[in-house]
């Protein structure tokens, strides 16, 4: 029988699983791995792992057998059918008291579910964001767990040993909250990043259009403002990017074909937004860009029919570039402004504590998005922990008021180029649309009352208040029902 002796054991050795184990070893911790396809879990042994702590099991029973009580299992598998699956196979080997952890990227309402029907069990459960890609996985992730809170004094030690670190040396991991927050927290992440990549290829094709740069021009460009108010992981790779030549010498940026996928986490993000009815427009933009992109055969068809502006080269090189870099980091502000908007929202919706300051530093280093703003986010939390919205901020709202005319002429050479621009345009119209006192959907709600009875409130009575107007004298007295979608 295996000795009782290792700290967690780990499922799923695809790539953020094999990285993390390895991480998991460096700082000291024993693992015990499996993997259902069973023959990879010796070629692990034999090559990655080669030389570490690592045990290697051929079963779910002998992997439960190696750990300390209680025991922590923690699954890297793809997120859906294939969690539940898992879990059934290994509840039947723990204790009361045992912990599961998922850390794919679980959709948050599946976590809500798993928490509580393994509490029912008396098993604990976290669903767990883990951010960072492959490098992160290795050398130190953003970690951002989630579940039942009975279960995170036996983890903490380890997401906090192996999570990434920001300069003072706090670990980018700290618990979320109860049920699906943690892996609701890596959703929003991964819409903001959806986002962020979207505002950078616009930036990219709006310098590229606009004033004919080559990839070594931009490589330039953005190492420049990697250096300044945009030092973030994207733009850092981004210009690493342009840099690099194909076998033939050619930039490969060039060569790639122009059709993005995803796998759903940008879009789970958007329509989270539309069920608590918030405007997080950017990231849906950026959904929406990626499926456009998608209809490459029908837009090569339409380039052929549809015509757009005469294409002219802007004059004054340096202002246009310094426009487009302002209408980044504008648009940057307006999309985190917004994800931070939908989690306030779903921590009221769901009953969930969220430190909003603190996801900011959570985020703050080993993701995706990690990057210098973040800093900020965290510092106009810590001045007041109540802040509505990050627009209200001193900081933030005096970079938008400082930039927007740039940010304006940005969007006008776009506009005068014929170059799309979904998510810079979304982010400056939800900026006019929040500081504007008053709307037109005065009209709309006339409209609403005109042909549906919906009714509507007045500027000159108490809000609650509904009314109904007979429009055109033919209509009755009854309004319809009130609601609010």
């Amino acid at each position: 029988m295996p000795n009782e002796d290792c700290d967690i054991g780990l499922i799923g050795l695809a790539v953020m699983g094999q990285n993390l184990v390895l991480n998991m070893n460096d700082h000291g911790y024993r693992v015990a791995v499996f993997n259902r396809t069973v023959s990879k879990v010796d070629d692990f042994l034999k090559n990655e792992a080669a030389g570490t702590q690592v045990v290697g099991t051929h079963s779910i029973p002998e992997l439960i057998q190696c750990l300390k009580k209680p025991r922590r299992v923690m699954l890297m598998v793809k997120a859906g059918d294939t969690v539940d699956q898992m879990i059934d196979q290994i509840v039947p080997h723990l204790e009361k008291g045992d912990i599961i952890i998922d850390g794919g990227n679980s959709h948050f309402p599946d976590t809500n579910r798993r928490t509580k029907t393994l509490n029912e069990k008396g098993i604990l459960f976290i669903g767990t964001g883990v951010s960072g890609g492959e490098e992160g996985a290795r050398f130190g992730p953003s970690i951002m767990p989630g579940g039942n809170p009975e279960a995170w004094p036996h983890v903490k030690e380890i997401f906090q040993a192996i999570a990434a670190k920001v300069e003072d040396g706090t670990p980018c991991c700290d618990w979320v909250g109860e049920d699906g927050a943690g892996h609701y927290v890596k959703m929003v992440h991964n819409g903001i990043e959806y986002g962020d990549m979207q505002l950078i290829c616009e930036a990219y094709q709006l310098l590229r259009e606009g004033l004919g740069l080559d990839a070594d021009q931009l490589h330039d460009i953005f190492a420049e403002w990697n250096k300044g108010e945009l030092d973030s992981f994207l733009i850092e790779i981004t210009s690493e990017i342009f840099a690099k030549k194909d076998e033939d010498g050619q930039p490969l940026i060039d060569k790639i074909l122009d059709t993005a996928g995803q796998k759903g986490t940008g879009k789970w993000t958007a329509i989270s937004a539309l069920d608590l009815g918030t405007p997080v427009t950017l990231i849906g933009e950026a959904v929406f860009a990626r499926c456009l992109s998608a209809l490459k055969d029908e837009r090569v068809a339409a380039s052929k029919v549809l015509s757009g502006p005469k294409q002219v080269k802007a004059e004054d090189r340096d202002s246009f570039i310094e426009d487009v870099r302002r209408a980044l980091y504008c648009s940057k502000l307006i999309s985190y402004a917004q994800g931070y908007m939908l989690l306030r929202e779903a921590a009221k919706e769901q009953g969930w504590n969220l430190n909003l300051g603190g996801i900011a530093l959570m985020w703050r280093g080993g993701c995706i998005i990690r990057s210098r703003f973040l800093g900020k986010i965290k510092e106009a939390y810590d001045r007041n922990p109540k802040l509505l919205n990050l627009l209200l901020d001193s900081f933030f709202s005096k970079l938008l008021n400082d930039y927007q005319a740039s940010w304006r002429r940005g969007l006008v050479h776009a506009i005068n180029l014929g170059v799309p621009t979904p998510a810079f345009s979304t982010a400056l119209s939800f900026y006019d649309g929040y500081r504007t006192e008053r709307l037109p959907a005065n009209l709309l709600q006339a409209q609403r009352d005109f042909f549906g009875a919906h009714t509507y409130e007045r500027v000159d009575k108490p809000r609650g208040q509904f009314f109904h107007t007979n429009w055109t004298g033919r209509g009755g007295r009854v309004s319809s029902g009130s609601y609010n979608a």
